[in-house]
C-alpha cells in the first residue's frame, strides 16, 4: 500500500498512523516535519509543480517498497502558507519488523529533501526570501545511493 498526497490541508497524525497500523505491522515508523521559527521566521510557504511532484514522491515510495519489506508507505506533504508550529510533512512506514520501518522512513525523508520538486519561501513578517538547497541535505540523500 502506497499513499501519497500533496495538499494544503493540515495533516492528521492519528488518522495516518492508524491506517499504517491496520496493515498488520510489527513496526510503524514516522517522521513529522514542523515549521520552525528559527532566525525570526514567522511562516513558510511551499510551492510545487503539480503532477511532477506527485510522480517524484510515488517513485520514492516505490523505491522504499522495493528496498525494504514494507507493508505500507505514506508520504503527505503540504503546500501553501504555514505558520510556525504547523506540520509540513509526514512520512510513515509499516513493516513486520522495526528496523525495516525505521530505515525506510529515514531513507524517504533524506531523499525527499533533494528529489522532490518543492520551492520554499521563508517569511519574516512582511519580508520573504526563497530558501536555497542545503549541502547537508544532499549529503544525507547521497548516503542512500
Amino acid at each position: 500500500m502506497i499513499r501519497v498526497s500533496i495538499d494544503p490541508a493540515p495533516i492528521e497524525l492519528a488518522l495516518e498512523l492508524a491506517a499504517l497500523e491496520e496493515r498488520g505491522a510489527g513496526g510503524v515508523a514516522s517522521f513529522t516535519g514542523v515549521v520552525r521559527g528559527d532566525g525570526g521566521v514567522t511562516a513558510l510557504e511551499l510551492e510545487h509543480y503539480p503532477g511532477m511532484t506527485e510522480d517524484a514522491l510515488c517513485t520514492l515510495a516505490e523505491a522504499a517498497m522495493e528496498r525494504w519489506n514494507l507493508l505500507g508507505v505514506t508520504i503527505l506533504h503540504r503546500v501553501g502558507r504555514m505558520e510556525v508550529g504547523e506540520r509540513i510533512v509526514f512520512i510513515g512506514t509499516a513493516a513486520a519488523h522495526r528496523r525495516e520501518a525505521l530505515e525506510a522512513c529515514a531513507f524517504l525523508i533524506d531523499r525527499l529533501k533533494t528529489d522532490a520538486p518543492f520551492w520554499k519561501r521563508e517569511w519574516q513578517g512582511d519580508a520573504a526570501r526563497w530558501v536555497e538547497a542545503r549541502e547537508s541535505d544532499a549529503a544525507a540523500a547521497a548516503h542512500w545511493r
